[in-house]
């Protein structure tokens, strides 16, 4: 069966609609221990489990079944990461790849998907400050990683609760394993010391009391 389009990971997760998900870090300890992924009606959408080894993580649906399996690849120049459809076994092809666009500087990530046709994505900005967009080879915005505000107070939330929102189209499982990948680079580059890591971008403006109004 063809996928739909739009379609990276399963047709089931291509948002119909422009889709919030409130996405909350499960652990603040080390980078990468989990995550929980919610719904704009508070249902649960993703869940991601750690159990030592952060070089290989795991993205489930509510129920457990493991989705894209996001890993590390050794050695790798631009610090690599691969992401594989469903549990990843030996000698599996991966299904997209996440790289650094550049070494000096390193401010933006590039996202290799090798479907057919390959496609490639563009993420800006800073995972650290929770400030980040994703684009398509045409510049298009797709989806969006920003902080998340307390509509009763107004108030910014901590980076451990932020905002993923996703155009009607694209992918949310996909973007959910961009966010695991961003956060594990994060987490490398807060233990790499005097280097300028993808969370130190200069220049980006600092989040609003708003949440994420997406333009076209």
């Amino acid at each position: 069966m063809m996928k739909k389009s739009g379609a990276i990971v399963e047709d089931e997760f291509v948002c119909s609609e422009e889709t919030h998900l409130t996405v909350r870090k499960t652990s603040l300890f080390f980078s990468g221990d989990g995550f929980t992924a919610y719904d704009s009606k508070g249902k649960l959408v993703f869940r991601v489990d750690s159990y030592g080894d952060m070089s290989e993580v795991v993205l489930m649906d509510p129920t457990g079944r493991c989705i894209l399996t996001v890993r590390r690849k050794r050695p790798s120049l631009h610090q690599r990461w691969e992401g594989y459809l469903g549990e990843r076994i030996d000698g599996q092809r991966p299904l997209f790849s996440v790289r650094r666009s550049s070494i000096i500087g390193r401010s933006s990530m590039t996202v290799d998907v090798f479907t057919e046709p390959r496609q490639e994505y563009q993420i800006d900005g800073s995972f650290a400050c929770r400030n980040c967009t994703i684009f398509n080879s045409e510049k298009g915005n797709l989806a969006e990683i920003r902080r998340k505000v307390d509509c009763t107070t107004n108030v910014v939330l901590g980076k451990d609760v932020f905002l993923l929102s996703l155009k009607p189209g694209f992918d949310s499982a996909f973007a959910m394993g961009l966010v695991l990948v961003l956060d594990q680079i994060q987490g490398d580059d807060d233990e790499t010391d005097g280097e300028i890591g993808f969370g130190s971008r200069v220049g980006v403006e600092p989040p609003t009391t708003q949440d994420s109004n997406f333009s076209p």
